[in-house]
């Protein structure tokens, strides 16, 4: 690392140079390129996948995308001339757009089951050439513009649907301003020098600038979903500001002691740097560790996050000492600048609020470990609660056109209407065919069943299916049971005697199938990831303790954090308010990503606070004294990390992405509880009840792991130092006092 700082510090030019042709070259080749994301949950094997399949197969003009056009009216009905010839008139203009397939209208012959029982309400079908995730969003905008344009004061007009959708507004890049803003006023509080605030913006936002474009380029070459690009810029500019943080806060330091601005940088790098690679390693092992559950879908969020940190993580370490190059002195406020100069270098000592904190810590560990174990409890209550399923439109703000053509389909048509499933099989002869027409009259009857459409044969007539609307909403718990009792009772004996194998799909199939996987192999995930972990710290801190404390707090903050969103987007505790919309379920795919992101971010912090307790108890062997002195160091730069952190995670609720607005508030929630509770609290509290036990490993164990540690090869000979001389003396420990845990 030393040389590498060296070398950026000494070519800084050159270093600054060779980032923004690697920034300019990416963002070039994805604007000439474009994007292709693609929302696929389809898992192979699953129920709803082979349904999804079938139908592809059988019905090959089904494969476009399907949306609403919904109107209603305040008076009268939309069967009133004026009305009817409006619509029918918007809805040809529609059908010749280029983009779109086919109309269905419910003034149609056919359509009558289109119009509400008090006939106010009416819908027609928009069927798109393509798959949603490969509709040009001009082309959808252009559907919009022709819909809305026949409104007027007695008739409303909403769109629905997943291309709809892409017309919405979404707060463009007010989210990322308000973030980086509020993080540039924090650091200049902190810092007291521009310049120095500066730089971790600017670092920041070259490492997650150039990964927004590779993400870009990488949805070319595999599945990524649509919220990726948009998940990697959260954490990036996150972790990235943080880690400049981290370094430039090293770097002052050193300037402080009268180091020469090149010695000081490259020292900054050589210690700091380290802890940052370290922690950059362990987001992305546990970001990484959603390889394991082999999901397309999850594996394109996994690696398009990954490359976002190694990025910053990269911009970091070599682009950030060649701008400190740059700034020369000014990294120290005036006041600081000419402190030093006319009273020469002073040692920075832990003072105020820090240093009073620690000292409380280490008087009163019993007393703040249990409170900070009731905090942890209280939020992740919650988390029991816990329901994964379907999260729609119905879900999104009022103001959106697309909440609002759902509302009014559930009202003028059941809740059912806006999630139908659909049941596909293979037929084979007459005998089938009699079946599925029994199937049709037994499914009207079947309790949970708003209607059913008539069985419909594909061309060859060997495949076949029927729509089926439930009573309940898609997100309902009802319909999943509903989903359940179809697949496990109902279409058996209908299938019974036949060669009939009826699928289920359809939203709420779909969601429900990917949850199952999803849960079912989310202990494997969630055991590589904290084991992956563990394995990290013991090799760093060479301590069985520190890795197992570490775990549980990853945990907690995790827990803690799901609490937050099961309360917010679950319960509904002020997502109106936010702008977030209405109650509903949490998505199955949130909490593998969440887990990742949390549980890497986690790790950060122990790592920062950890290492600087490593360093102390290296140099004197006391335990009280390197908890105390490690906290007193490290708090204010944690703190400032943690508030600049949580400003950009909330910023992102301003996204309009109920997705994004998720990982928002729960990466916030987690870092103020990580930052705030358990690594400023509940860490110190149980390192100075533990005492020396903290930095236990079996003798044979430290001689059979390999060597890697995040301190500088100076303090590594110290602890090789250290471990000698207490080996000798063990002989002595029954005999003498253990003096390490006395005050220093």
């Amino acid at each position: 690392m030393a040389a590498l700082a060296q070398w950026c510090v000494r070519h800084r030019l050159v270093a600054f140079l060779l980032w923004l042709l690697v920034l300019g070259g990416t963002a070039g080749a994805a604007a000439l390129t474009g994007s292709t994301y693609s929302n696929d949950y389809d898992v192979s094997g699953t129920e709803s996948g082979r349904a999804t399949r079938l139908l592809e197969d059988g019905f090959p003009g089904l494969g476009g995308d399907s949306d609403t056009v919904v109107w209603h009216t305040g008076s009268g009905t939309v069967r009133a001339a004026d009305v009817e010839q409006t619509m029918t008139r918007t809805l040809e203009r529609i059908a010749d757009l280029p983009a779109v397939a086919s109309v269905t209208s419910p003034y149609d012959d056919q359509g009558a089951a289109r119009i509400s029982r008090d006939g106010r309400t009416a819908y027609a079908t928009v069927v798109f050439e393509e798959r949603a995730e490969d509709i040009d969003r001009g082309a959808a905008l252009a559907v919009v513009d022709l819909a809305k344009s026949a409104e007027t004061d007695g008739l409303q007009v909403e769109l629905g649907g997943s291309a709809i959708a892409l017309t919405e507004s979404s707060g463009g890049h007010l989210a990322e301003i308000v973030g980086v803003v509020v993080a540039a006023v924090v650091l200049f509080l902190a810092f007291g020098s521009l310049a120095a605030s500066l730089l971790p913006i600017v670092t920041a936002l070259v490492g997650v600038g150039t990964a927004y474009a590779g993400i870009v380029l990488l949805g070319h070459a595999m599945t990524v979903a649509d919220f990726a690009p948009m998940l990697g810029m959260l954490v990036g500019l996150g972790v990235g500001i943080d880690y400049a943080l981290f370094i430039v806060t090293r770097h002052r330091r050193g300037l402080k002691r009268g180091l020469p601005v090149a010695e000081a940088a490259e020292n900054a790098v050589a210690t700091t740097g380290r802890a940052v690679v370290f922690a950059g390693a362990t987001v992305c092992i546990a970001l990484l560790g959603m390889l394991i559950l082999r999901l397309n879908f999850l594996n394109g969020v996994a690696i398009a996050a990954s490359l976002t940190v190694v990025l910053t993580v990269a911009a970091s370490v070599t682009l950030l000492p060649a701008l400190l190059s740059f700034i020369g002195p000014r990294a120290l406020s005036r006041r600081e600048r000419r402190r030093l100069a006319e009273h020469g270098p002073e040692p920075e000592l832990p003072t105020g609020f820090a240093a009073r904190w620690s000292a409380f810590v280490e008087r009163h560990p019993k007393l703040l470990g249990t409170l900070a174990l009731v905090v942890v409890t209280v939020l992740a209550l919650p988390t029991a609660g816990l329901r994964l399923g379907t999260s729609d439109q119905g879900n999104g703000p009022a103001s959106a056109t697309t909440r609002q053509a759902y509302d009014l389909l559930a009202d003028g048509f059941g809740a059912g209407v806006n999630g139908p499933l659909t049941l596909v099989t293979h037929v084979d002869g007459a005998e089938d065919r009699l079946a599925l027409d029994n199937l049709d009259a037994t499914l009207r009857s079947t309790e949970g069943v708003a209607s059913v459409t008539p069985v419909t044969y594909s061309a060859g007539g060997d495949t076949a299916y029927l729509t089926v609307v439930p009573e309940s909403a898609p997100q309902s718990q009802r319909t999943s049971e509903f989903v359940d009792r179809l697949r496990a009772e109902v279409l058996p004996r209908a299938e019974a005697g036949t060669s009939l194998d009826v699928q289920v799909g359809g939203v709420t199939a779909g969601y429900d199938d990917f949850a199952e996987v999803i849960v079912g192999k989310l202990p494997l995930f969630v055991g590589v990831v904290v084991g992956l972990g563990c394995v990290l710290l013991l090799l760093a801190f060479r301590s069985v303790g520190i890795p197992l404390k570490a775990a549980v707090m990853n945990v907690a903050a995790v827990a803690g954090a799901f609490g937050v969103v099961v309360a917010v987007f679950q319960w509904g505790w002020g997502s109106e308010l936010l702008g977030l919309g209405r109650a509903g379920p949490i998505e199955p795919f949130l909490p593998v990503i969440m887990v990742s992101v949390l549980f890497g971010l986690s790790m950060d912090y122990q790592v920062f606070l950890v290492s600087r307790m490593y360093e102390e108890w290296l140099e004197t062997g006391d335990n009280r004294r390197a908890v105390r002195v490690g906290l007193a160091e490290t708090s204010r730069v944690i703190n400032s990390a943690a508030v600049i952190m949580i400003s950009v995670f909330l910023a992102f609720v301003l996204s309009g992405d109920r997705v994004i607005a998720m990982f928002g508030i729960a990466l916030a929630a987690a870092v103020a509880l990580d930052a705030f509770v358990l690594r400023t609290l509940l860490v110190p509290a149980l390192m100075h009840l533990l005492g020396g036990a903290n930095w236990w490993l079996p003798r044979w164990l430290d001689r059979r792991l390999p060597r890697i540690s995040i301190e500088p090869p100076e303090t590594r000979a110290a602890h090789e130092k250290l471990a000698q001389v207490v080996e000798d003396l063990e002989l002595d420990k029954e005999r003498q006092p253990d003096v390490r845990d006395t005050t220093g």
